[in-house]
């Protein structure tokens, strides 16, 4: 019977093939007590296990193929500094010594422990970090049942060459070095129960171009293993077991689609102007410093957007010393050979899972109007100046400039540029150097900001709108509440009127203005936003082509004549058919 399942598509294209079902990586794990005087010795155990998935972790990492994604080396890092991590291990331990709990159970207790304060927190790009602790845990719990498999349990279920090029995977997670390993057995698509659009196993998607769709709620449990699937990563579909005339719909699809992205891959070099020659500038939103590659590959004049929490992920005692973020961000700017990295300040609030040391800094609730951003950088002023530090120390080797996210309030400025100014007399004490000049620029996505647009136009080089918050804030909409997700509405006439309102405030200043959320990177809205002014667009650089055929084919002029329509059009069909005329 042919049926389908809905979820977040990820990662672009149609696949098409044989469902091979991985086996759910369970924490069902035996629970029993250590005999009295044994605990050291069921300690050493745990201790053994963490030592042996280590070793395949180094092993996994000194094996990648000159071809592997260089996002995969950055992931096997980020679960080799989970195992370093000494907190994973010292709970555990206790537990065993001082209740006698083996191993396996001592380990997902601490893992609950772990995943249920990540269920907390709201900003969605740190609650999927939560899956690689997990998946770290998974394989020590492997490793101490003396299994020696892959994380996946791949063995129990395929046999030799099962795997092939109509293979579409099919599991309740996939961690993204298993992915690779998949990789190398030429499957087409992957479909998980678990994951969002920032999960790590979504970016490793994306970065190798597979389709992909993931959150498909008890996907693993209602496809049989061999079901025929269509996954169509366009509109987050699986349709499972088609019959042949909907297979063959696919098809052509499918072949036209391959078709259309070879095309795409010839704009990589054209310039980047409308039909009628009004220059546009297209940038990177980027998570990790590898992404930068593949931005400067497809043609990014810079880093609209280097969302730096990356580095704060996975941290339960300590944040990344001051040496450690330059580093990184260097090396982003060395990525880009001279072009400009907007590095956004931390965006996560005090109700996210970050400590230095003995110091706690959850303590407010989870609202997205809480304490986060700016807000809660302000307030962990020492924690600001290491980051402020280790920016401007990169500013010495290219256009590294700083971005603040989430300002509303004078005060906000003030004390912003004065910690900034007194990072900059730290470094000049120390004799480290620095770019004096470096470029400060602040994102506009509360409406206060919009709507006292001189106050940051006065004050900062640059303006980028962040359009996922403003829909958000503007429109009294929880994102993360799927009760009122359906309500956030990018076209809503009060946000059109209000990016229009900033656009052109920051144009006739002459004041750099991008905009740098999904909106950008939504090919359906590049003329709309062409003709409201725009013309500097930062987006996840697997967009970057799609928008930009858009704009090869777009006239400004025309567009701007019609933009009037649509901004006084308040009934959704008055606003329906002037938005059909203006993209027409």
């Amino acid at each position: 019977m042919t049926f389908a399942l809905h979820g977040i598509p990820v990662s672009k294209g149609i696949a098409i093939g044989k469902a091979v079902l991985i086996s759910r990586a369970a924490l069902e794990v035996s629970h029993y007590l250590v005999e009295p005087g044994k605990e050291d010795a069921e300690a050493q155990k745990l201790l053994d296990a963490f030592d042996q998935v280590r070793q395949e972790l180094n092993q996994l990492r000194q094996g990648l193929p000159k071809d592997a994604p260089q996002e995969m080396a950055a992931f096997l890092d980020v679960h080799g500094m989970i195992l370093a991590d000494p907190a994973l291990a010292e709970k555990p331990m206790m537990l065993i010594r001082s209740q006698r709990m083996n191993a396996a159970w001592a380990l997902t207790t601490e893992l609950n422990d772990l995943l249920e304060q990540f269920s907390e927190i709201e900003d969605p790009y740190l609650k999927e970090r939560a899956n690689d602790i997990r998946q770290v845990a998974e394989r020590v719990i492997k490793a101490l049942n003396a299994q020696k498999k892959d994380s996946l349990d791949s063995a129990d279920i395929m046999s030799p060459g099962e795997l092939g090029v109509d293979s579409i995977i099919v599991a309740h997670d996939i961690a993204p070095h298993d992915m690779l390993r998949f990789k190398e057995s030429a499957f087409t698509g992957f479909v998980t129960d678990l994951g969002g659009k920032t999960s790590h196993t979504a970016i490793v998607a994306r970065s190798m171009e597979i389709p992909a769709v993931v959150g498909v709620r008890h996907a693993s449990e209602m496809i049989r293993h061999g079901d025929w699937l269509v996954l169509d990563g366009e509109q987050g579909v699986v349709v499972v077991a088609p019959d042949e005339k909907l297979l063959e719909e696919y098809r052509k699809l499918q072949t036209q689609a391959i078709k259309e992205a070879r095309k795409l891959q010839q704009l990589k070099h054209a310039k980047t102007e409308t039909a009628d020659r009004v220059e546009i500038e297209l940038f990177a939103n980027i998570e990790l410093p590898e992404d930068a590659v593949q931005a400067v590959k497809l043609g990014a004049v810079g880093v609209g957007l280097f969302r730096s929490e990356f580095l704060f992920m996975d941290r339960k005692q300590a944040l990344p010393d001051e040496e450690h973020q330059f580093l990184e961000y260097r090396r982003v700017v060395d990525l880009m050979h001279g072009l400009p990295v907007n590095i956004r300040t931390i965006d996560v609030g005090a109700d996210k899972a970050l400590g230095a040391g003995g110091n706690d800094v959850s303590q407010t609730g989870t609202s997205p109007l809480g304490l986060r951003a700016i807000r809660w950088s302000l307030t962990e002023p020492e924690i600001f100046l290491t980051q402020l530090r280790a920016i401007l120390r990169a500013s010495a080797y290219g256009q590294a400039r700083i971005m603040i996210p989430m300002l509303a309030h004078a005060k906000e400025i003030d004390e912003t540029f004065r910690l900034i100014e007194k990072a900059k007399q730290q470094l000049h004490q120390r004799g480290q150097a620095f770019n004096p000049n470096i470029q400060v620029g602040a994102m506009i996505e509360i409406p206060a900001a919009a709507l006292v647009l001189p106050l940051f136009i006065n004050r900062f080089d640059f303006l980028s709108i962040g359009t996922n918050d403003l829909i958000q804030y503007t429109l009294a909409i929880d994102r993360a509440d799927h009760a009122v997700a359906h309500l956030y509405d990018p076209l809503h006439p009060a946000i059109l009127h209000l990016l229009a309102n900033i656009i052109e405030q920051a144009k006739r200043a002459n004041v750099p203005i991008a905009v740098c959320g999904e909106m950008a990177g939504d090919p359906s809205l590049t003329r709309l936003l062409l003709a409201l002014g725009l013309t500097d667009f930062s987006m996840h650089f697997s967009q970057l082509l799609l928008v930009k055929r858009e704009i090869l084919k777009a006239n400004v002029g025309l567009l701007k004549a019609r933009v009037p329509r649509v901004l006084k059009a308040y009934e959704p069909e008055d606003q329906a058919k002037a938005l059909e005329r203006l993209m027409a």
